[in-house]
């Protein structure tokens, strides 16, 4: 048997379908001594409403299905490359794309005969957003076999941090450098003026004293306003830092929050499915129970029929045995006269 077919057949089937035709195959895959192809097809879960809706999209919208891949791959490349310009590009797209083609989903289920409720669209949605996420999921859409919704998505998958270009450090101010660097100098011309001559004593004297002066004031103002700069610099990092570590626990709680949400309607589907299921098992042993009723009851009309059939044989034995002991006492009286 072809796992292969019998998985494409039943994943084309409305998901109250499923189970029956499933159990169908694994009993004629079992019947046929193939236990390969029974334990696969025995594996093969039942889509939730949701996951089938997405599938039935794939399976018969494949041009904008195709796109719909296409634009996942990009942005997933582009968020591994941080390509800026292709995110916005693509993500632009993005959330007007999912609503369209969530409702188209809704429109093909209504198509097929089941309504599907704002809570299910809501759940194609999310699909459709991991789709464009994950590329394993994206694969098992395209194929048009998801079994259910997946978490919810928070962004796509982080990159890693050698991906990120670092950030060019700004250079050091030396302004005091420049200073020390003026001031030797001086000093340096004032040492050699001072030992020229007598004849230049009071110019050695008017040069030295132009060399101890002190460095002009705009230059430690611009010192202070180097440090007012780097300290105002630290402090908008460590405010960069405090924004960044509370949107981090921000997130942390949304998708914890998600996941929690997530977690309750898989719950939930995973109960329905069971309830389903159930339901499904019940009307099967209702149905074998009605017809074992009326076998018996046909079983015990035949038993009645044959106990009179019996009845009337085995009067007509007596009758039989009667007349032929009647017949025999006559052969007897016959055969005497005769004699005589």
């Amino acid at each position: 048997m072809d796992v292969e077919e019998v998985a494409e057949e039943l994943y084309g089937l409305r998901p109250a379908e499923f189970v029956a035709a499933r159990d169908t195959y694994v009993a004629r895959a079992r019947a046929a001594k193939d236990a390969r192809a029974a334990k696969a097809i025995a594996a093969l879960r039942r889509p939730s409403l949701a996951a089938w809706a997405a599938n039935r999209l794939a399976r018969q919208r494949q041009p904008e299905a195709q796109q719909f891949l296409a634009l996942g791959e990009t942005l997933r490349e582009a968020h591994r490359t941080l390509d800026a310009e292709q995110l916005r590009a693509a993500s632009g797209q993005r959330q007007q794309l999912i609503t369209a083609l969530a409702r188209t989903a809704g429109a093909l289920a209504g198509e097929a005969g089941l309504s599907v409720s704002d809570t299910v669209l809501h759940e194609i949605e999310q699909t459709l957003h991991g789709v464009l996420a994950d590329r394993h999921l994206a694969e098992q859409w395209s194929r048009g076999r998801l079994v259910k919704t997946p978490e919810a998505v928070v962004g796509f998958p982080p990159v890693a941090p050698e991906a990120v270009p670092a950030a060019r450090a700004p250079a050091a101010a030396t302004p005091e450098a420049t200073g020390t660097a003026g001031t030797t100098g001086a000093t340096e011309t004032a040492g050699t003026t001072a030992t020229a001559g007598t004849a230049t004593a009071t110019d050695s004297e008017e040069a030295a004293g132009a060399a101890e002066q002190p460095a002009p004031k705009r230059r430690p103002a611009r010192g202070a306003d180097a440090r007012r700069r780097r300290e105002l610099e630290r402090a908008r990092v460590r405010e960069l830092e405090r924004a960044r570590t509370a949107a981090e626990e921000a997130d942390g709680e949304v998708a914890l929050r998600e996941r929690e949400l997530a977690e309750a309607r898989d719950a939930r589907q995973a109960a329905a499915e069971a309830a389903e299921e159930a339901a499904e098992r019940v009307s099967r042993l209702e149905h074998e129970l009605h017809d074992g009723r009326k076998a018996r009851q046909e079983a015990r009309t035949a038993s009645t029929t044959a106990g009179k059939a019996v009845t009337t044989a085995e009067h007509a034995l007596r009758d039989a045995r009667r007349a032929a002991a009647q017949a025999a006492g006559t052969v007897q009286d016959l055969e005497g006269r005769n004699r005589e």
